[in-house]
């Protein structure tokens, strides 16, 4: 007596992607958070060499940082020190992670620093 068993395979390739989902998900938004925190990167580093080349050519300092602030991400602070003919112009912050069910991903700290010569009014 020959008994022939067949297997049923209807079902596996959505089991399948029912598990894989949550891993490409969380892969995706690890990838975009890492997208995020080099924009952010970028944008610290525009705002301290844009506050340094303000206060550098004369402009009033605290329109300089204000422009600073205004390219720089949200929460991070700008610095300006003037000294032997140099402004030094620190952006420094920390971006909070993305929240929400994301809330394991780490906040980050963002920072640059900008040097520029002062100019000298003829």
């Amino acid at each position: 007596m020959n008994v022939a068993i067949r297997r049923d395979d209807r079902g596996a390739v959505t089991a399948e992607l029912a598990l894989g989902l949550p891993v490409l998900l969380a892969v995706t938004t690890g990838l975009v958070w890492l997208l995020s925190i080099g924009a952010a990167q970028v944008r610290t580093v525009d705002a301290a060499r844009e506050t340094a080349r303000a206060v550098a050519r004369g402009d009033d300092e605290a329109a300089a940082v204000s422009v600073g602030r205004q390219v720089a991400p949200e929460g991070v602070d700008v610095e300006v020190v003037r000294s032997d003919g140099r402004v030094t112009v620190r952006a420094r912050g920390h971006l909070d992670g993305p929240g929400g069910m994301f809330g394991f991903l780490p906040g980050v700290d963002v920072s640059a620093e900008a040097v520029a010569i002062t100019e000298e009014e003829p």
